[in-house]
């Protein structure tokens, strides 16, 4: 369907399930700033119409075959079909397919290396992935063959790094190695090598509460810190590890560029406390620049007009600036 390489490398958007606000923040996002780049929806024409008219888009829009019809100033589209049924079961078989067809057009764009800037909405994990997936992380590397993939929430001031993302708190321990840690720093140090041009800061946390433990075997002291060790001695400037309880406090916080911790909330949950939408979720390791608002699909604000853009917007901005 996109044949032709062009002089210039559009964003690349999947905007995702069809039941989300992803089309309320898109329209509200592209009022804060002129995004320079391209932009081209893979989605479904007729939805994203109904969308515009709801939300009173007044901008221009053009369907295209081929990558070299895209224009800039304008919404370009890659019209996806969707099959309709009145059966529930079988509209959610439909939805997901949709989806599926939308990904993978994004994906051939990708391979041909017709763009390096792929954004896609919010999905249900839990609808789409069927729990084949941990996330869309796992879902995209998979597709591209990349082992070393690592989730990265980006914020200016400072970014964290869940070692286990979407897995169950039961499984964490036995998932924490040395050679993760050793992988992952590796990952975070060389993306901002060569996407911001300088060595990072990393702290890491620990993974047991003040990094003790009444067990026996003590995770921080045989797994964790000879990871940092060892990773220290290959030039990455890595320190800790911190007790996740305090390494987020100020005067601690500023030390470092990137937070990596052990499992999901146990980063998430203080970095969105403290900055709340200003953050973007990209994939660190793949082929191409994959970024994502940091939030979900949230059905129930559907409608509504409330919703926040700010994430959506960053991470139009940090693609349209890379």
């Amino acid at each position: 369907m996109i044949k032709k390489l062009i002089s210039y490398k559009p964003i690349i958007i999947v905007p995702g399930q069809l039941n989300s606000v992803f089309f309320e923040i898109f329209f509200k996002a592209l009022k804060y700033r002129k995004i320079l780049s391209p932009l081209l929806l893979i989605c479904n024409k007729k939805n994203f119409i109904k969308n515009a008219k709801k939300n009173k888009f007044t901008g221009k829009m053009q369907s295209i075959k081929n990558l070299s019809e895209i224009k800039k100033k304008i919404i370009n589209i890659v019209d996806i079909q969707i099959k309709i049924s009145k059966n529930k079961k079988t509209q959610k078989r439909h939805n997901n397919k949709y989806l599926e067809n939308c990904f993978n057009t994004a994906f051939k764009i990708m391979k041909k290396k017709l763009s390096y800037k792929l954004l896609n909405g919010p999905i249900n994990k839990n609808i789409f992935l069927k729990k084949k997936y941990l996330g869309i992380t796992e879902y995209i590397s998979k597709y591209f063959k990349t082992n070393n993939v690592g989730m990265l929430i980006y914020n200016k001031k400072l970014s964290v790094c869940p070692l286990t993302t979407h897995l169950p708190i039961k499984f964490v321990t036995k998932t924490i190695t040395k050679k993760l840690i050793e992988d992952r720093l590796k990952l975070i140090n060389k993306f901002y090598l060569e996407k911001f041009n300088f060595k990072p800061k990393i702290g890491v946390t620990g993974l047991n509460p003040h990094c003790e433990s009444v067990s026996s075997f003590n995770e921080d002291e045989k797994v964790i810190s000879p990871a940092i060790k060892s990773s220290k001695r290959k030039g990455i400037s890595v320190f800790g590890p911190y007790p996740a309880d305090t390494i987020f406090l100020k005067q601690n916080r500023d030390k470092f560029n990137v937070i990596l911790g052990m499992y999901h909330d146990q980063v998430l949950t203080p970095l969105k406390t403290l900055y709340e939408y200003d953050a973007i979720n990209v994939t660190m390791g793949l082929p191409f620049l994959r970024v994502s608002p940091d939030h979900g699909p949230n059905e129930k604000m559907m409608n509504k007009n409330l919703s926040n853009p700010t994430s959506l917007f960053k991470a139009l901005e940090f693609l349209d600036q890379n």
